[in-house]
């Protein structure tokens, strides 16, 4: 039975511990073990009753596993790897909950040795706009995508549990391979996140920065909302993807002088041009 499987979860944040409270009242599994650095992350999912059982370290969290799911900032991947890989059972199905891929896939690779083919990469998109503390919630992969990234030394049936699994909890897979995923999410995600970041921080290096913000209406609000996502996981994708984010950055860059250019030549037939190109497909995006 399905719900009879452990589940050992490496970080207790938002991101694991939702998933563990959605796949238990999704009856997938039964009894979760936590781990967490620091350790009041754990005892703190304990005492909400997240988690059943806290660990002492990674290695004893999988031991007793069915599932494994790696929920840790993308730089702690590589030693979680390497502290787990003794202890793994051999019929665990392993998933991570990363932002980028091909890092994390390589890092699998090299620590996980004959365990590899039962790793499964898999990014959810779904998480917090706001740094800071935030509770798990059981829902908040409802209607959510979730990119799975098999490599061909995955074995079929772990991708087929993993696809089962995130279908339980709602979320809807779709498979990637490593490099479509960090040139989308760079495009998408991490490209915009950057900037909205950059942006901010402009606009505060400014002698009247309160004075400025306080005239934020609905539009700079919807620019600048997610540069208030937290910073201690950004600092690990931006260079951890950054072959495929500084080409796009560069295009940005180019985009901008151009309509820097057809500002200050009064061009505003082809400055109109631009806009209406980028408002007509923003409108167009569904």
């Amino acid at each position: 039975m399905a719900d009879n499987k452990t589940l050992a979860l490496i970080g207790c944040g938002l991101m694991g511990g939702s998933f563990a409270l959605a796949a238990q009242q999704a009856h997938q599994v039964h009894h979760t073990i936590g781990y967490s650095v620091p350790h009041a992350s754990a005892h703190h999912f304990y005492e909400l009753g997240i988690i059943q059982s806290i660990a002492a370290s990674a290695a004893e969290a999988v031991a007793q596993a069915d599932i494994v799911l790696i929920a840790v900032p993308v730089a702690a991947m590589p030693s979680v790897f390497a502290a787990i890989a003794p202890a793994l059972p051999d019929h665990a199905l392993i998933m991570d909950v990363g932002s980028t891929k091909r890092s994390i896939i390589q890092a699998a690779q090299h620590h996980l040795g004959a365990r590899f083919s039962q790793f499964i990469a898999a990014h959810p998109i779904a998480g917090k706009e706001k740094a800071g503390h935030s509770e798990p919630f059981a829902h908040l992969y409802q209607n959510k995508n979730v990119i799975l990234c098999p490599e061909s030394q995955s074995n079929p049936a772990y991708l087929k549990q993993a696809h089962s699994l995130w279908q339980a909890i709602g979320a809807t897979p779709i498979i990637l391979d490593a490099d479509q995923h960090d040139r989308g999410l760079a495009a998408v995600s991490h490209l915009p996140h950057l900037l909205a970041f950059a942006y901010m921080d402009a606009l505060l290096q400014q002698p009247d920065a309160t004075d400025l913000l306080a005239l934020g209406g609905p539009g700079f609000r919807d620019f600048s909302r997610i540069a208030g996502c937290d910073p201690t996981i950004w600092r690990d994708i931006l260079p951890d993807n950054q072959d495929q984010i500084l080409p796009l950055l560069h295009a940005v860059r180019q985009a901008i002088d151009t309509i820097e250019n057809a500002m200050m030549q009064r061009d505003t037939t082809q400055l109109e041009a631009i806009l209406q190109r980028a408002s007509q497909a923003r409108i167009n995006w569904k």
